[in-house]
């Protein structure tokens, strides 16, 4: 039953994840799986992706405010590039994004704001225009 469970988690994982972070990541990230980072991606598949993020308590874009919001207050850059385009994804607007960016300087620090000011305008340029 536990393997079941486990089983279910995981493959509502990669489909949420897929969904959220786009096919092309997903299949990277599976790709660089190694011996050492297996159990990892195992874990965030199944927990972060399939029994998390699968909830039906919030919906994406509000899972993806949040996100952003705790990416920014504890400054993981990369993950806030890659949630940047999961929140788009997700339905915001570039304007939510940039409000929600405004609502962090108060709360998490204008240097953190700063930050995020720059990645989220590099990614949103991307998305809009592709790779410069």
């Amino acid at each position: 039953m536990l393997d079941q469970h486990l089983d279910e988690a995981r493959a509502a994982g990669i489909r949420v994840r897929r969904e959220v972070l786009g096919p092309a990541h997903v299949d990277r990230a599976i790709a660089g799986t190694t011996a050492f980072t297996r159990d990892f991606q195992d874990m965030i598949t199944r927990y972060a992706w399939g029994e998390i993020w699968t909830r039906p308590g919030l919906q994406r874009r509000e899972r993806s405010l949040i996100t952003l919001t705790a990416l920014i207050a504890l400054g993981h850059d990369e993950e806030l590039a890659m949630h940047v385009r999961a929140a788009r994804t997700n339905g915001l607007t570039d304007d939510e994004i940039k409000e929600l960016i405004l609502q962090t300087a108060i709360y998490c620090g204008v240097p953190a704001a700063n930050t995020a000011f720059r990645i989220a305008q590099r990614v949103l340029a991307d998305l809009d225009h592709g790779p410069r």
